[in-house]
């Protein structure tokens, strides 16, 4: 709900792009009260018994095995743990809303903070100039001129060679003489 809720502060209005934030909080909600009996109301329940159709690609259906009173009381309690989220989460950014400007700006610099970097940043601390996070490309091996793979550390250009054709079994091979070559093999007549 974070996202969500930071474009209301931030910007006073909502876009679509927070849309995962909703779908993924009610999917956490729905699981907490009807398969992990996470519900004070409802109590340690688990609802909708689910089978695998192993014709169908080994689909998971989930078969309702509940009344319609309580599939409302689900929906109830759904929605409530939901809303409740998204108000703690509005006064936890509102408390903090400097702290997630200096984020945000930090993301708009860097793209990538590791956990650390994400500390200093809600530290109010600078971050180092050179950063050791992760590399998320894997880096491009060098070798250097021994050949044992290790990098000297210097840039160095590469250059292919052209592949020669190589004639296949079903292309007549022409012997070309060279002129050291007339002197050593005598001609065939």
């Amino acid at each position: 709900m974070g996202g969500r809720v930071a474009e209301k502060l931030v910007l006073n209005h909502l876009t679509t792009g927070a849309g995962n934030d909703i779908e993924r909080a009610t999917d956490l909600a729905r699981k907490m009260v009807t398969e992990w009996g996470m519900s004070e109301k409802i109590g340690p329940l688990a609802f909708g018994k689910r089978e695998e159709e192993i014709f169908l690609g080994r689909e998971i259906a989930t078969h309702r095995d509940f009344s319609e009173r309580t599939a409302q009381e689900i929906d109830d309690e759904i929605k409530r743990i939901v809303r409740e989220a998204e108000e703690k989460t509005e006064k936890l950014l509102s408390e903090n809303i400097d702290k997630l400007h200096r984020l945000a700006q930090a993301l708009l610099d860097k793209e990538i903070l590791d956990g650390n970097e994400i500390d200093l940043v809600l530290e109010g601390k600078p971050l180092p100039k050179k950063s050791r996070g992760r590399s998320y490309a894997a880096p491009k091996s060098k070798s250097d001129s021994t050949g044992n793979g290790k990098s000297d550390g210097k840039k160095t250009k590469t250059t292919r060679k052209k592949k020669e054709s190589v004639p296949t079994p079903a292309e007549p091979v022409e012997e070309k003489n060279t002129p050291d070559d007339d002197e050593k093999t005598p001609e065939k007549e």
